[in-house]
C-alpha cells in the first residue's frame, strides 16, 4: 500500500520509496529525511477531506508531505506497533 492510503494513527513499515523517472530529486530527498525501509511510520493527521499536507511521523521526527510525496512510499501495516 502506498503511505498516502494508510489511515490516520495506523502503524506501518516502510518498504521502498520509489522513483517517477530517473534521478528523481523528490525520492532521493525523501529516502535522504529517513524514509527507508524498515522505519516505522505513522500518519498522524491530514489536511481537512484528505487534502494536503499530511502529517507523517518516522521516529520521534515529524514531517508534512504532499499526497504526491506520499505516493511514491511503498509501506506494509507492522504487525507489532512501537
Amino acid at each position: 500500500m502506498r503511505l498516502s492510503d494508510l489511515p490516520r494513527g495506523a502503524d506501518a513499515i516502510i518498504d521502498s520509496v520509489n522513483d517517477t523517472a530517473s534521478n528523481d530529486p523528490v525520492a532521493r530527498r525523501l529516502r535522504e529525511l529517513g524514509f527507508v525501509p524498515g522505519e516505522p511510520v505513522r500518519i498522524i493527521a491530514t489536511a481537512p477531506l484528505g487534502g494536503d499536507p499530511m502529517a507523517v511521523r518516522i521516529g520521534f521526527t515529524r514531517f508534512a508531505l504532499r499526497r504526491t510525496e506520499a505516493d511514491r512510499v511503498t509501506v506494509h501495516i507492522a504487525e507489532n506497533p512501537a
